[in-house]
């Protein structure tokens, strides 16, 4: 994603001091004369008032190289009215919005290029991950070459990393969501092995992972230094609140009285199935994080999404299935909230390239640690989950569809696609539940096992947890953050580059049986 000026949607970019400056009456300092010259004319300046270290530091202005006077006028500019001030701020906002807009449209645009490119060419590897590659190459050639142009890069995309980071979470929400339509087939054992291959599946890959990491530093010495700081996005605001809150009333209201307003059920139900979904996330990431333990703010967005779809579909009659098959139809002509949602995923995997990028000096003096201990665990996973999957008795597609269980939801999708008679949705849903178990449970677990070291829970809980675990550990150890980043990032590459090779699909096909 990005790493990333905290941009709120509805909040202005922040800037430079000097754009900031007031405009009002000039106050002028003069040294010499030790007066205050304002617009009351000139005023005596009593020094005798200032303590003892302001009479020294009023002196020491007096004070010139070589004998020769000191004088110095310090001009403020304020505020010229009020009607000033006001149409600054609105130019500022307006400009944050289309910097925002502009980034990130590009990003996207990209991604939908890539896709359509590698549709058109029958090639199965995924074209966001390719993507990736390409803009990552094109900031390590400027930065080699021309430094201020790879800054300039990554500081015009900035604005769409750091969105991206900050709805991130929902953008793995749909898969939930339209869970009861997915699973429906899915026999109840089968179920329940699923459940278990996940949670153990999550505790073991922890493991690997954090064990790996601590082994791997007692033999390379590296020491810790400082890395990169890595922004955060700014907290919701209750503009937003109500804003999102105003949209699902309109349009929940509209849709029920008249169903065919914007061509097509789903068109019509996506305003307020979309609405309601971001509102269910953002009531959740205000909860206390005592209550977020239980029902993270994921459950609390998808929990919003279905009384929103089971209310509509009780208000209008049609019942609860049809609204869910709106909110996620897989159908570009004719989208859903869970698509547009989803339509982000590629855009994630792109920003890849800019947190891998600020991060590079991090990678570069701990490779022996995070590349070793992301390979280790990325193949551990893989082979440990199909293997699992024989030894329990589950049905071969479902184990199939599940095994990219540690990589983020829009690599997991991508590699399933390799495989023949998966269920990609029981696939989105899988990664997001082993996501909320890292991240309800990960702190505990390591402390438990006495994985003290930043860089190996760092790289335990993005190897085992993606983005979920990440969000919920660097929220307390900020220290591990730049560590969750790079390995959450690269699980889902080598994940996603392992897949890709034929030879490593039919072996982990023969594990299956």
């Amino acid at each position: 994603m990005a790493t990333p000026l905290a941009t709120p949607l509805f909040s202005p970019l922040s800037f430079s001091t000097s754009r900031n400056r007031f405009s009002c009456s000039k106050i002028q300092f003069n040294s010499k004369h030790a007066k205050i010259l304002n617009s009351n004319g000139p005023q005596k300046l009593n020094l005798s008032k200032f303590s003892k270290h302001d009479r020294q530091s009023t002196r020491f202005l007096q004070m010139g190289s070589q004998g020769m006077r000191f004088e110095r006028n310090i001009s403020i500019q304020a505020v010229d009215g009020a009607g000033t001030g006001n149409t600054s701020t609105i130019s500022r906002n307006v400009f944050a919005v289309m910097h925002l807009l502009v980034s990130l449209g590009i990003i996207l645009a990209a991604d939908k290029f890539l896709k359509q490119a590698f549709v058109a060419a029958s090639i199965k590897f995924p074209s966001a991950l390719f993507g990736m590659f390409c803009i990552f190459s094109v900031l390590m050639i400027l930065d080699s070459i021309v430094p201020a142009a790879a800054n300039g890069l990554m500081n015009f995309f900035e604005p769409a990393f750091l969105f991206i980071q900050r709805w991130l979470p929902l953008f793995y929400v749909p898969s939930l969501v339209v869970l009861p339509l997915s699973v429906r087939d899915i026999p109840a054992a089968s179920g329940v092995k699923i459940c278990y291959i996940v949670a153990g599946g999550w505790l073991a890959s922890l493991c690997v992972a954090g064990f790996t990491a601590i082994a791997v530093r007692k033999m390379v010495k590296t020491e810790m230094t400082e890395a990169e700081p890595m922004a955060k996005p700014s907290p919701f605001s209750t503009l937003e609140l109500w804003s999102w809150s105003g949209i699902f009333v309109v349009s929940f209201v509209g849709a029920l009285f008249y169903p065919a307003s914007l061509g097509t059920s789903a068109r019509t139900c996506l305003p307020f199935l979309l609405s309601s979904t971001v509102l269910g996330y953002i009531f959740g990431s205000g909860l206390p994080s005592s209550i977020k333990k239980v029902f993270h703010p994921i459950i609390c967005c998808a929990l919003s999404a279905v009384l929103a779809a089971l209310a509509f579909g009780y208000a209008s009659g049609s019942g609860l299935d049809p609204v869910l098959g709106n909110y996620l139809t897989k159908v570009a002509s004719d989208p859903g909230a869970g698509d547009i949602l989803m339509g982000f995923l590629g855009s994630v995997i792109l920003s890849f390239a800019f947190s891998m990028f600020k991060q590079r000096k991090l990678v570069k003096r701990h490779a022996a640690e995070i590349f070793t201990s992301v390979i280790i665990a990325t193949v551990f996973s893989l082979y440990s989950t199909a293997l699992a999957g024989r030894l329990v008795g589950l049905e071969p597609s479902l184990t199939v569809s599940i095994l990219p269980r540690c990589i983020t939801v829009a690599l997991a999708l991508s590699i399933v696609s390799l495989f023949e008679g998966t269920n990609s949705s029981l696939t989105a849903a899988v990664v997001v539940v082993t996501g909320l178990i890292g991240a309800n449970f990960v702190q505990v677990v390591l402390d438990k096992l006495r994985l003290r070291d930043p860089i190996a829970r760092g790289i335990a809980t993005a190897s085992s947890a993606h983005g979920l675990g990440t969000a919920a550990l660097s929220a307390k150890e900020p220290e591990a953050l730049p560590f969750c980043a790079i390995a959450y990032a690269l699980t889902g590459i080598f994940g996603s580059l392992l897949c890709s090779v034929p030879a490593v699909r039919q072996s982990l096909l023969a594990v299956v049986g």
